[in-house]
C-alpha cells in the first residue's frame, strides 16, 4: 500500500532527529503503545513496554530473556524457528487444531510437553498468534482459552504475536480474544507495526510485558539484549510510529479500508484456489492465504513438482510474485502447501493501489480484474 500522506509528513517533520531512540524505545513511543493496548482492553504502564526496530530483533531479545526450550505451532511465521536456533535453544513444533492455525492443539501441546520433558528437555516458552501468519485465520476464543490454560498449567510463558490483529477482514463478525486477556500474568504481547499501521520499510515493533515482578526482570533482560544488539528504533521512525499508534482518524480510516479491500480480494483468490481442487481455509485476516495442493499431487508430479520447494519455484514463476512453500513455515517438505500473497492483486503501481483502496467495488477495477484472471488461470491449469 502507498504510504499514508499524513504519516509521511510526520516522518519528514522528524527527519532532523539524528539520534536513535534509547534501547526499548523512548517515553513518547512507549506511552503511545500503552494507549494503543489500553484501547484494546490490555491496560498497563508504559514502563512495561519495549520497542525495537522490527519484530525479529524484538523476538530474538524476548526468547533470549527466557530460559528453556521453545514450542510453536506448525505452521508458524517463517522467522520463529530460526530465531530459536540462532540462540541455540531447542525448539519444537506442535500441530494446530483443524479449525485454525496460529495456536497449538491443546492435547497435542500437553503431549509434546510430556515427551520433551521425558527426553530431558525444559519446555518454558510457547509462541503463538491468534491472528495468524501464514494461515490467515483467527483462532476461536474457546480454542485460545484451552491452549493457554494448557500452556500455563504446564508452567509455560506465552508470547502472543498480534501483528495482524488490526487486519481482520470482517471485525464485526469476528471475535478476537488476546491470550493476555485470559492469562494476564503469563503472556507477553508483541506487535510488528508493519502489519497494519506503518510501511514495512519503517521497521518498528513493540512488546507489552505483564505487570509482575518476574516480568520486570525479563523486561530488563530484554533491554540488555537489545542494547547488546544495537537494536534501537530510528528517531524519525519512532515519531511516526507513535503518531500511528495514537490512531488518528486518517490512520483508522486507512486500516479499515485496507482490511475491507483485502477481504474482497482474498475471498476471490480463495475461490480460485478451491476451483482448482486445492484446499484452503477461508482467509480471515492479513494479506495472504495458505493453500494445500495435496489433492493435485498427481497433476503436479506430471509437471515435475513433488515437494513444497518445487511448488514454490513453480508458482512464483507463473504468478510473477513470491509464493513461499510450506517448508518455510515449518510444514514438512513433502506437503504441497504454499502461502499466496494477495498484495500483488491490488495493483502494480501506487496509483493503482490507491484506486483499489478508494473503490466501492474493487473487483470491478480493470487492473484488479486482470490480476485475478491471471491468478485464476494459473490454478485452473492444475485441474
Amino acid at each position: 500500500m502507498p504510504v499514508l500522506p499524513e504519516l509521511a509528513a510526520v516522518l519528514a517533520a522528524a527527519s532532523a532527529r539524528t539520534r536513535p531512540e534509547p534501547p526499548g524505545g523512548g517515553a513518547a513511543l512507549r506511552e503511545a503503545a500503552r494507549g494503543y493496548w489500553d484501547r484494546r482492553g490490555l491496560r498497563g504502564a508504559a514502563g512495561g513496554i519495549a520497542a525495537a526496530p522490527g519484530a525479529q530483533p524484538l523476538l530474538l531479545a524476548l526468547i533470549g530473556a527466557h530460559g528453556g526450550d521453545v514450542l510453536m505451532p506448525r505452521p508458524c511465521p517463517a522467522a520463529w524457528m530460526p530465531q530459536a536456533r540462532l540462540l541455540g535453544r531447542p525448539a519444537y513444533h506442535v500441530p494446530t487444531p483443524a479449525e485454525c492455525g496460529g495456536i497449538p492443539d491443546p492435547y497435542a501441546l500437553l503431549e509434546t510437553v510430556r515427551r520433551v520433558r521425558a527426553e530431558g528437555g525444559r519446555p518454558k516458552l510457547l509462541l503463538l498468534s491468534v491472528v495468524d501468519d501464514p494461515t490467515a485465520t483467527v483462532a476461536p476464543p474457546e480454542l485460545v482459552r484451552e491452549a493457554c490454560e494448557a500452556a500455563v498449567g504446564e508452567g509455560l510463558h506465552i508470547i502472543s504475536d498480534e501483528t495482524w490483529r488490526d487486519t481482520v477482514h470482517r471485525p464485526r463478525d469476528t471475535v478476537l480474544l488476546s491470550p493476555a486477556e485470559m492469562c494476564p500474568d503469563d503472556v507477553t504481547v508483541i506487535d510488528d507495526l508493519s502489519g497494519a499501521l506503518v510501511p514495512a520499510a519503517w521497521p518498528v515493533a513493540v512488546a507489552r510485558f505483564p505487570d509482575t515482578a518476574r516480568a520486570a526482570v525479563r523486561h530488563a533482560r530484554t533491554l540488555d539484549i537489545l542494547t547488546a544488539l544495537g537494536a534501537q528504533v530510528a528517531g524519525p521512525v519512532a515519531h511516526a510510529a507513535a503518531h500511528a499508534l495514537g490512531e488518528p482518524d486518517s490512520v483508522r480510516d486507512r486500516v479499515r479500508r485496507a482490511a475491507a479491500l483485502q477481504a474482497e480480494v482474498a475471498a476471490a483468490a480463495h475461490r480460485a484456489v478451491l476451483g482448482s481442487g486445492a484446499l484452503a481455509r477461508p482467509p480471515q485476516a492479513g494479506r495472504h492465504l495458505y493453500a494445500d495442493l495435496g489433492p493435485l499431487r498427481s497433476r503436479l508430479a506430471d509437471l515435475g513438482v513433488t515437494d513444497s520447494m518445487e511448488l514454490e519455484e513453480y508458482l512464483t514463476d507463473r504468478l510473477g510474485a513470491p509464493a513461499p512453500g510450506g517448508h518455510r513455515f515449518g510444514d514438512e517438505l513433502g506437503a504441497l502447501r504454499v502461502r499466496l500473497g494477495t498484495g500483488p492483486l491490488l495493483g502494480a503501481t501506487p496509483q493503482q493501489q490507491t484506486e483499489s483502496l478508494a473503490a466501492a467495488k474493487p473487483l470491478e477495477l480493470a487492473h484488479v480484474a486482470q490480476a485475478l484472471d491471471g491468478f485464476t488461470a494459473v490454478f485452473r491449469a492444475l485441474r
